[in-house]
């Protein structure tokens, strides 16, 4: 049996919604990555958001997808999340116009480096068990831009076969300079192991032996809230 999931009421509560809009409704979802977070600002407790898209089927290449795209937010505190997963007309458009909808709530136990400024607070510690996610990030040198993805596919595209990876998605800001990459494993020991062989591992040498990025974050979380489905899978 899986262990209770600690929430502390006081922690910055991370949040992020995937979405694969429907064919009829495209229009619509790439209005939402043209007027970026301008339909979030009024959000209670409200701290930064980003809209995102993503890249083809949800992958990590350079071909962008034409209906999947995210939205990461965060909030002051969990109450505040959990408002604006079940109140806000944001959520309630993505979900009435998605072939897929997915959605994930988390506290950070471990945030290295910012996103436009922001870094996470970290509000929990980590567990022994059960499932953790992970965020990583980076604005991209544009000289260096062509180095960096020699190397980033072959890391991400092995997430598609890691033991333990139960969700893998590739985000961005803006193609080629812009990346992120969200992952939910079953475990920290899955997580970690990943981390430290392959291509991951010799993609992150380069990455700091090189200087590739401009501004990164690394972030572990706890999830707290999980559902929906997601490349055919359901969560919660």
């Amino acid at each position: 049996m899986q262990a209770p999931r600690s929430i502390n009421p006081l922690a910055q509560t991370a949040v992020l919604l995937l979405a694969d809009i429907a064919s009829q409704h495209r229009l619509w979802g790439w209005s939402r990555l043209a007027r970026g977070t301008n339909a979030l600002t009024a959000a209670p407790g409200l701290m930064f958001s980003k809209i995102l898209g993503s890249g083809y089927e949800g992958g990590f290449g350079l071909k962008p997808s034409a209906s999947r795209q995210g939205v990461f937010a965060l909030f002051e505190t969990p109450a505040a999340a959990d408002d604006f997963l079940n109140g806000s007309a944001v959520v309630k458009g993505y979900q009435e116009r998605a072939n897929e909808f997915f959605c994930i709530s988390l506290q950070a136990w471990s945030c290295r480096g910012t996103w436009d400024g922001q870094a996470i607070e970290v509000g929990t510690e980590p567990q022994a068990t059960g499932p953790i996610a992970a965020l990583t990030r980076a604005s991209i040198h544009v000289k260096k831009a062509n180095a960096f993805w020699r190397y980033a596919p072959p890391s991400q595209a092995a997430l598609e076969k890691v033991d333990g990876c139960q969700l893998a998605v590739g985000l961005g800001e803006a193609p080629f300079l812009r990346q992120a990459t969200f992952t939910v494993w079953d475990s920290v020991a899955h997580m970690d192991a990943y981390a430290r062989s392959g291509a991951h591992l010799e993609a992150i040498k380069a990455a700091q032996q090189r200087g590739y990025f401009s501004e990164s974050m690394f972030a572990r979380f706890q999830p707290l809230t999980m559902r929906g489905v997601w490349r055919g899978t359901r969560y919660g």
